[in-house]
């Protein structure tokens, strides 16, 4: 034997050899043992039995369900909440006061019953939201909805009604019998909607809202805000004009009555919206040095109403808010006579409300990593809806404008939407009467000017051009169709467009997972706005990787290190600092999104795989994408999609580089 022979041989047998070995797995085998079924003794009688057994556990964790309140309030930091709870609360109450007036001018029933509805369901969702940083209350789009609904039903020109129409708003309150009517149907619509919303949320329908797609939603809202501000013109300009309902109502009312403008009321309006639009400038340039934005719309609203005291505009025909009876009105049960035409505006109400909830719920829930319930927020908005309007409320849902303010003043919890309806008591119980002469161009101006955020959804089209013209499609037929056809039909309709694109589009989507400490996720369906939620679920439940109890893992070692850190040397604490990122939270480290049979991936999907990454990449983890979509143009979304950090594509080389895939490689063989 040569020498080199030998040596050869000697450093093989010096090597470390894998011998796999498995069993053979025959036909039989398999119908024998894999796919034999397992006989289930249990009868029917015993899984319903099992299913409503109670116990204390049960009993605890469905009133907990039921009350999220008992889960936060009794270990609630008073020393680090209450301060930053009570600013937010009263800050947010300032702009709640306003917009509670102004917005019950959009549902077409006197402003003390927007007061009304900013109070009894923002204390009712303190007890049984999940939220904690949305503010409930009136809302534009709602409020116009309810408002078109009721004027179709209570037209300006019905002066005859049923002997029953003062059943529970009577005359004696200071209103007109079209008015005491009008607030009649608002109020059983939003009892209506009350029990569209809780039943839903019994039933578990919070899935409901993911045939809401975003671009759907900011469609039909952009549109919503184009019929506000066609509805609030009449104020603005100071002229009478007939309301309008239903198709077309939008183009009915811009072409009446602009020919007789109140100068008066015009210019006070002009100058109140100049005014508002510049303080809301000046909050969002400066709102990393002001510790609270400014209140531009109380600032309006005790301006206006001082100046309307000291001039009688009234004399120069400048329409008030008039009347505001104080205290709180006895309960009363609403006419259930009027239901029956009101079944469509209740579901299309109900539908839109939870929309608007879930949406900006899950947004804050995401930011400050915390979770929200959607069957529970639909209990929660039905028992706000429906008790509520036994005191006269019309329906609410959460506002946009005012959530901001909420949390960006520093809101912790739904004690400071608690202290903001207490706010609006106090105006009830004592000084509603100073807010008589409040002219109601002044609303009008408040109600346009917190539309600016809504118009700026038209920039959503050209990046939708750039990125699925199917969604472009969605935003532009819900927008197109809500303003021609009326909120109730335009909704319907958008509805149906999105629901023919995800039969166009759809696919059922299975998934499946392999390894150990390198999870692969395999799914072969697209991921878009009908299963973005499914998809991100699944990728939890199959990985076991929570991204939330991550975060909170990596929070409680950041703090413990930091603790230990001030112990230390500075040069130990360098080390102990980067120990956080390097020690493993879980037992899977890296893991692989198998994007080999995925066709597209919409704007929709695409945020939520990347709130994902967000949150899972902070911890040790790796993220990889194998082979993922099969055209160019998708390929790049993907690669674009994730944190180039962290996550690296793994392509054909047609697509990308093999340099990454070489990367990949090296990192599975280290791991």
């Amino acid at each position: 034997m040569e020498p080199e022979e030998a040596s050869a041989q000697e450093d093989a047998g010096s090597r470390l050899m894998l011998r796999v070995e498995r069993p053979v797995y025959d036909e039989e085998f398999l119908g024998t043992q894999l796919l034999h079924r397992k006989q289930n003794s249990t009868s029917f009688r015993q899984k319903l039995a099992d299913k409503f057994r109670c116990s204390s556990e049960r009993a605890k964790a469905a009133a907990l369900s039921f009350l999220p309140i008992l889960t936060w309030l009794p270990s609630y930091p008073v020393k680090q909440y209450l301060l930053s709870d009570v600013i937010s609360g009263l800050s947010t109450g300032v702009v709640q006061l306003p917009q509670g007036l102004a917005y019950a001018l959009l549902a077409a029933v006197p402003p003390v019953y927007g007061l009304y509805s900013s109070f009894y369901p923002v204390l009712l969702y303190t007890f049984f939201g999940t939220s904690r940083h949305v503010s409930m209350g009136t809302f534009a789009v709602v409020s116009l909805m309810i408002g078109g609904a009721v004027v179709r039903e209570v037209p300006d020109n019905m002066v005859t009604f049923p002997a029953n129409a003062s059943n529970s708003c009577s005359t004696d309150e200071g209103l007109s019998p079209i008015n005491a009517r009008r607030v009649q149907v608002a109020v059983v619509l939003t009892t209506m909607v009350g029990i569209i919303q809780f039943v839903f949320g019994l039933l578990r329908f919070g899935f409901v809202a993911i045939y809401l797609t975003e671009p759907l939603v900011r469609g039909f809202t952009t549109a919503a805000a184009v019929h506000v501000v066609i509805s609030q013109l009449k104020y603005l300009l100071g002229v009478k004009t007939a309301r309008f309902s239903g198709p077309l109502s939008a183009i009915y009312v811009s072409l009446t009555g602009k020919t007789q403008t109140n100068i008066p009321s015009l210019l006070l309006g002009l100058s109140c919206t100049v005014f508002l639009y510049g303080i809301k400038v000046l909050n969002e340039r400066f709102k990393k040095n002001l510790p609270v934005p400014i209140p531009g719309e109380i600032i309006v609203v005790i301006v206006s109403t001082g100046v309307s005291y000291g001039i009688p505009l009234e004399k120069y025909n400048v329409s008030i808010v008039g009347h505001i009876p104080s205290g709180l009105r006895a309960p009363a049960i609403p006419d259930f006579s009027l239901a029956l035409n009101l079944i469509p505006d209740a579901f299309a109400v109900a539908i839109v409300g939870f929309s608007m909830c879930i949406s900006l719920s899950k947004t804050f829930a995401l930011k400050y990593g915390y979770s929200v319930d959607g069957n529970q927020e639909l209990i929660a908005l039905g028992l706000c809806n429906f008790l509520s309007s036994f005191f006269h409320t019309f329906a609410i849902t959460c506002s946009m404008s005012r959530s901001l303010v909420q949390e960006s003043t520093g809101g912790k919890t739904q004690i400071a939407g608690l202290l903001a309806s207490l706010m609006v008591l106090l105006v009830v119980l004592a000084i509603g009467f100073v807010f008589q002469p409040l002219p109601q161009t002044a609303l009008a101006a408040i109600i346009i000017v917190n539309l600016v955020g809504m118009f700026k959804q038209f920039r959503d089209i050209p990046p939708l051009w750039r990125t699925s013209k199917i969604e472009l499609a969605i935003w532009l037929v819900s927008f197109v169709a809500s303003v021609l056809l009326g909120l109730d039909y335009g909704l319907l309709a958008a509805v149906a467009f999105a629901i023919i694109t995800v039969i166009y589009r759809t696919q059922s989507p299975k998934s499946s997972i392999l390894g150990e400490g390198i999870k692969i996720f395999h799914s072969n369906s697209s991921i878009y706005f009908a299963n973005s939620d499914r998809y991100v679920n699944k990728l939890k439940e199959k990985t076991g990787v929570n991204p939330e109890e991550l975060q909170a893992a990596q929070e409680a070692k950041r703090k413990q290190k930091k603790k230990e850190n001030k112990e230390k040397n500075s040069s130990i604490k360098i080390c102990a600092k980067e120990a956080v990122f390097l020690e493993p939270l879980s037992s899977v480290h890296s893991i692989i999104l198998d994007w080999t049979a995925v066709n597209f991936i919409d704007s929709v999907g695409a945020k939520a795989i990347k709130q994902v990454l967000t949150f899972i990449c902070v911890g040790s983890f790796a993220f990889f994408l194998l082979d993922a979509l099969s055209s160019r143009k998708n390929a790049r979304q993907a690669f674009f999609l994730l944190d180039r950090k962290n996550a690296f594509p793994v392509e054909q080389e047609k697509h990308f580089p093999a340099r990454q895939e070489n990367a990949f490689h090296d990192f599975v063989m280290k791991s």
